[in-house]
């Protein structure tokens, strides 16, 4: 597959364009959910204003009225001619796609058509902390699949994992999680290649989260798991809501490879009714017409991991990680400040920020924290600032 390179769109660094005090006037999740004295840098909300073809469309549909049901098959079209140009993949057929209400709720109706209740399903440790709450709620089994010491699929461990799961010829499912959260991992065409042959060979369904795709960090290419060898039996969830911050506008895809197209069928039809109208409108337009915002958005995110590299370099020595190849996320490995396996309560309490405890993200995440790195230059400063803080 051939890609664009990392591009610099001449557009301001959406990551500057607010203060905080204009962002303690929002009412979302992020802004609300700490008092006012708290510096919040955990769940993923970007701290931008939306690109302008998008606040321009919902606008437009507003004025019109056109607030009902949604139609038609633009977004799956949209996201075809961006993965086309972005990833060179020209394997994603809008035949082939489903709208959801989000990628989670999708990932809950993908499970369901290739498990049933009670039967496994592989992830990989630590990991997105609702994994485990949609897939329990669902009445199937999480086991875990750690990865390596570099934060890396192992793929002994993930063949183990799949056959204990499919042992007495139990029905499992693997949900991947491409990019990785919190990690920031992008798995290589190779890795998935070999992830597509273990779960062929013990009979496992692959169902892929890519929420994160589009936003990569420099001279890193996101690989689609359904473009590999053997990926063709996958089922994926893509969105925009990520890297456009549209998770206030519901809306996501289904997408199945040649070989899971019936599976995907089989989906309910009422599962579509789920979906904003205004989501699907906002979400198409950021794919077709928001592509100069995203690349402003990558460059200033690549500007914040290595400012963050350097304010943990001189502040916090002890604190490792490694600069993600793709999200917004960064995962900090703060066990050797000897804080327990909490660190973020000691943050939160001592220091006034507001960071992801690692608890959640299952095995590997006690002694870790996730920071947020979609915000201003400042708040990043201020945020390890406050952290370095709750040591003193």
């Amino acid at each position: 597959m051939t890609r664009i390179p990392h591009e610099t769109s001449g557009e301001p660094n959406p990551l500057r364009a607010l203060t905080l005090d204009r962002l303690r006037c929002r009412t979302s999740m992020k802004w609300r959910a700490y008092p006012d004295d708290v510096l919040p840098l955990w769940v993923a909300e970007m701290d931008v204003l939306p690109a302008e073809p998008v606040v321009r469309a919902v606008t437009d549909a507003l004025a019109l009225g056109d607030t009902g049901y949604p139609a038609g098959t633009g977004y799956a079209e949209a996201l075809a001619a961006f993965a086309a140009k972005r990833w060179g993949w020209d394997g994603l057929a809008v035949q082939r796609t489903a709208i959801v209400p989000d990628v989670m709720l999708g990932v809950v109706e993908m499970l369901k058509l290739v498990t049933g209740p009670g039967d496994p399903v592989v992830v990989n440790v630590p990991v997105y902390p609702p994994f485990f709450q949609f897939v329990e709620h669902m009445d199937r089994q999480v086991i875990e699949a750690p990865l390596g010491a570099d934060l890396r699929i192992d793929l002994d461990v993930l063949e183990e994992t799949f056959r204990r799961a499919t042992e007495g010829g139990r029905s499992a499912a693997f949900l991947l999680c491409s990019p990785h959260n919190p990690t920031g991992t992008v798995h290589t065409a190779a890795e998935l290649a070999s992830v597509a042959a273990l779960a062929d060979r013990h009979g496992v369904r692959v169902v892929i989260d890519e929420i994160h795709a589009p936003i990569t960090a420099a001279g890193v290419g996101f690989v689609p798991y359904l473009s590999v060898t053997g990926g063709e039996n996958g089922l994926s969830l893509m969105s925009a809501s990520k890297a456009w911050n549209l998770a206030g506008l519901k809306a996501a895809l289904a997408i199945a490879g040649p070989g899971s197209a019936a599976d995907l069928a089989r989906m309910p039809e009422e599962v579509s009714h789920g979906p904003s109208h205004l989501g699907i409108i906002a979400h198409t337009v950021a794919l077709r017409d928001g592509t100069d915002w995203l690349d402003s958005l990558r460059a200033g995110l690549d500007d914040n991991r290595r400012l963050l590299a350097q304010l943990l370099a001189e502040n916090l020595p002890a604190v490792t990680h490694r600069p993600a190849e793709a999200t917004y996320l960064a995962w900090l490995d703060c066990r050797a400040l000897g804080l327990g396996d909490d660190p973020a309560e000691v943050f939160l309490r001592r220091g006034r920020v507001a960071l992801n405890s690692g608890i959640p993200f299952g095995t590997g995440g006690a002694g870790h924290v996730r920071l947020n790195l979609a915000t201003s230059p400042e708040l990043i400063e201020e945020g390890v600032r406050r952290t370095a803080a709750a040591l003193d």
